[in-house]
């Protein structure tokens, strides 16, 4: 199971990391900095995303909420659908995928199900990968587009090269560059 973690971002000054943590402390670094809104860039550390600061007091990013699953049932039967975070939303799939799902063990739902979380399964590592490929981008386009190497960073990011992007973002400040290499930390496959 993933472990959940407090939301927690980043701000820069120009390419100088000024601030890192929970958005709260972010929140009271900055306002303690007396910087003017504008002179300063703050990036969430999950998805690389630029955020809007100022934030309203107690704002942090939505994240997923855990499901909790209660370990006895309830004493008497409840009607409707059980408590598990299921969310209703429409698929449209052809008749003959719905004649297979239809046919399967538990109904349609029960075999969307199963095979969604099959694909997670075979899939996480190259999610992992390309969710650190794209926090990785937003970052280096929001605040590096305008450094040496920017574009070949960029290709070497996306064409797997982890000597090539090292060596595109060497000349970076160095707070830049600490913070992509920590972003792209899972950016690249390993190789076999």
């Amino acid at each position: 199971m993933p472990t959940q973690t407090t939301p927690s971002c980043t701000a820069f000054v120009r390419h100088q990391r000024v601030a890192a943590g929970a958005y709260s402390e972010v929140a009271d670094a900055l306002s303690n900095l007396a910087l003017a809104t504008g002179s300063f860039l703050v990036f969430d550390d999950n998805t690389g995303s630029q955020v809007d600061y100022p934030w309203p007091a107690g704002y942090a990013p939505e994240q997923p909420a855990p499901v909790e699953a209660d370990d006895e049932p309830p004493a008497t039967p409840a009607v409707g659908r059980p408590k598990l975070g299921v969310v209703a939303r429409e698929v449209t799939l052809l008749p003959r995928h719905w004649e297979w799902l239809g046919q399967q063990r538990g109904g349609a739902s029960a075999a969307l199900r199963r095979l969604v979380d099959e694909a997670r399964s075979a899939h996480a590592s190259r999610d992992q990968v390309r969710l650190a490929k794209e926090a990785s981008y937003r970052f280096m386009s929001a605040i590096g587009g305008g450094l040496p190497g920017f574009e070949d960073a960029s290709r070497a990011l996306f064409a797997d090269e982890t000597v090539g992007f090292s060596r595109a973002i060497a000349q970076w400040p160095v707070d830049v560059q600490t913070y992509l290499a920590w972003l792209s930390r899972n950016a690249f496959p390993v190789q076999q």
